[in-house]
């Protein structure tokens, strides 16, 4: 039996202020600190002994990990950082505000650009110094891999190629490991581990700081998934991300 526990980081600054994040290295809210720190004495307490882990490059996500470790008594593992567990890239709607964005171009207009799997948000110009390309952790990525934007699709097609070259093989090599990442790069995994189709994963939504499980029979089979946490917690979590892009109530 293999054990996969995806974690997406706890709650970070602009999710506190509703903004799209994206690429932007924003570090962890108080509310996620402490997240992810619950979430490190919920493995602990599952018994979770993790041989190695996997991040993204950006701050939220490596604080979120490091938390959960240090809870664990795990701060010593391996861990393995890739830009391919990076957020997907929301282009210029990075920095913006979610509901006075669906207040000016409508929810229809935002929820496209927000979680659509095929249409992304509009792109940074090659000068704007929001570019990734302007940021001294991707200077060794060739300019094809850097985005201005992302839909979905994007981050999938990023993701699964290091899914199955990379954290797959470890798992089955370790038996079990975990990933700290983010709403949608973990979404693109869970897509491709459940068979989830393209009209369907709109609707996925990963709570913050919550430990997710997905168990793996003897030939990489996915036998079951599950959260570890109070179910209504979980719940509503859920709403939260779902509502993040709706118009202030007047």
């Amino acid at each position: 039996m293999y054990k996969l526990v995806l974690i997406r980081h706890g709650e970070s600054l602009w999710n506190k202020e509703n903004r799209f994040t994206g690429w932007t290295d924003i570090d962890l809210s108080e509310r996620g600190i402490i997240e992810a720190i619950e979430a490190g004495k919920t493995l602990k307490r599952e018994g979770f002994e993790f041989k190695v882990a996997y991040t993204s490059y950006l701050t939220r996500a490596i604080r979120t990990l490091d938390l959960v470790l240090n809870e664990m008594d795990l701060l010593w593992i391996p861990v393995f950082k890739s830009w391919r567990l990076n957020e997907k890239h929301y282009g210029t709607l990075q920095g913006l505000n979610k509901a006075e964005m669906a207040e000016q171009y409508g929810e229809a207009q935002v929820h496209i650009w927000r979680r659509s799997y095929d249409i992304p948000p509009p792109p940074l110009p090659d000068d704007d110094p929001r570019h990734p390309r302007f940021d001294h952790r991707y200077r060794d990525l060739k300019s094809s891999e850097i985005p201005a934007t992302e839909a979905l699709k994007n981050t999938v097609e990023r993701i699964v190629p290091y899914w199955k070259s990379d954290i797959s093989q470890r798992l089955k090599k370790h038996g079990e490991i975990v990933v700290a990442a983010h709403g949608n790069s973990l979404r693109g995994i869970v897509k491709y581990l459940k068979h989830i189709s393209d009209q369907e994963i709109p609707s996925v939504n990963i709570p913050t700081g919550i430990p997710y499980v997905f168990e793996f029979d003897d030939r990489m089979k996915l036998v079951k998934d599950y959260y570890l946490g109070d179910p209504e917690v979980i719940k509503k979590l859920m709403e939260e991300v779902a509502n993040q892009a709706k118009r202030p109530l007047p």
